[in-house]
């Protein structure tokens, strides 16, 4: 098994949406989730461990983030000696992790560290990472909402990506993409306590609060 050490020096130099306290508290989910689902919480540790590294170097290649760190695992798992068997489940949890990805959750593991990396999303830390994630691509971290991007999720040519947009077209879907049964009550008040936010945000920008 990786050690914390081995992975806090993974994600030196992460951006601070991805970073090392990210992996940190996905990992105290993941946990939390495989024990209670019943999966095996050694396959589930390792890959939330492991699910976010090697850093993209550019924020564009964050697409793909999810293959790189399944390739990273398996070297550092074939040279703890793990099995092909329980490296290849690793890989598909690593893999299975990203909210836009192709591969579906398939597994009690990957389902676990899904939904892990999803309640990271939301509830408070969740407004937190997503203010972060608007400031590292220089997107305000307010402002208007067009009619468009409301009914089809495009933004107009005037428009930028706020982290209310983010909420909208991702953060607020996040309880419906869940997987478990103990992701799904985790993630009630977070999700609650986000869309309170939310609206509490567009009604100061409004003048009403």
């Amino acid at each position: 098994m990786p050690t914390v050490e081995q992975a806090r020096s993974w994600y030196a130099g992460a951006d601070p949406v991805h970073d090392w306290a990210h992996v940190q508290r996905v990992t105290t989910l993941a946990d939390r989730i495989a024990a209670a689902e019943g999966a095996d919480r050694e396959i589930v540790h390792a890959a939330a461990l492991l699910h976010d590294v090697p850093a993209p170097p550019t924020p564009e290649a964050r697409a793909r983030h999810h293959l790189w760190a399944a390739d990273f695992a398996a070297d550092v798992l074939v040279a703890e000696g793990w099995s092909a068997e329980r490296i290849a489940a690793v890989q598909h949890c690593i893999r299975a992790h990203r909210f836009r990805g192709d591969e579906a959750p398939a597994t009690p593991e990957a389902r676990a560290l899904f939904d892990a990396d999803k309640l990271d999303a939301i509830g408070a830390i969740g407004a937190l990472r997503a203010g972060g994630y608007a400031a590292r691509h220089d997107n305000p971290l307010a402002g208007p909402i067009s009619d468009q991007f409301r009914s089809t999720g495009q933004l107009t040519e005037a428009e930028a990506h706020t982290p209310q947009h983010e909420f909208i077209i991702k953060l607020s879907r996040i309880p419906a993409r869940l997987t478990t049964p103990t992701g799904r009550a985790l993630a009630e008040q977070r999700s609650a306590f986000l869309a309170g936010f939310f609206d509490q945000l567009e009604r100061e920008l409004a003048g009403q609060a």
